[in-house]
């Protein structure tokens, strides 16, 4: 926990006001609402839009994007509202159940970061030309990352595009670094560290931005993106 210039307490890593938020990390269920106040739209800054423009200026319009950790949906809707078909997956029933309220008309699903290749609308939706997922990898732990990846590259094609979002480590002499994170246990990763493990999984790198520390964003994050081989 820190102090802003005001006096009030953050949370680093989470740019949510500390005052309202209860000790410990009681996970997304218990937090769906604050986080829904605290996070009313997709963007942040002007960079999270451009990193998921050129995302999605890289894909045929009319494929399917996979939205993994998605949230209560701001960002899949925006590419739906794009001319993409969208998949929102997330852990939390309760962020799940601010989504569907807000956007019943798309596709919701239960799940975690591996490839949802057992869900009827993902089966039904045939290719999947994208897969998006913007600071939720950071909660699975990094011995658990190539099979989250595995999974992905198992069930796309060449060619499908991925972006991945993540509060990262700068220190090149180390991997992965567990941070302190209001919500759920996260980690930070060196971006060279990610894209290997990414490379290792069959998605190639073609483009990164580091984005440097603001008030209310303590740690660099990377945008990073790769291609199904």
């Amino acid at each position: 926990m820190k102090e802003d210039a005001e006096g009030q307490r953050t949370q680093p890593g989470t740019g949510m006001d500390g005052t309202d938020v209860p000790t410990g990390q009681p996970g997304y269920d218990a937090l769906a609402e604050l986080y829904d106040r605290r996070f009313p739209g997709p963007w942040e800054r002007p960079l999270d839009r451009h990193s998921v423009d050129a995302f999605a200026d890289g894909l045929p319009r009319g494929g399917t994007i996979l939205d993994v950790g998605c949230g209560t949906g701001h960002v899949t809707v925006e590419l739906a509202f794009r001319g993409f078909q969208t998949i929102g997956v997330d852990p939390s029933e309760r962020m799940l159940e601010i989504a569907r309220k807000r956007y019943p008309s798309r596709t919701w699903i239960l799940g975690d970061a591996h490839f949802p290749a057992d869900a009827a609308p993902v089966r039904a939706a045939g290719p999947i030309v994208g897969i998006l997922a913007r600071f939720s990898l950071i909660h699975v732990p990094p011995a658990e990352i190539p099979g989250v990846l595995a999974s992905w590259a198992a069930n796309t094609e060449p060619g499908c595009q991925v972006l991945v979002v993540f509060q990262c480590l700068p220190d090149e002499d180390r991997e992965t670094e567990e941070f302190e994170h209001v919500v759920a246990p996260a980690w930070r990763w060196n971006p060279s560290a990610l894209a290997k493990a990414l490379d290792e999984a069959g998605f190639a790198e073609t483009w990164r931005v580091i984005v440097r520390p603001d008030e209310g964003h303590p740690y660099p994050e990377c945008h990073l993106s790769a291609v199904r081989r």
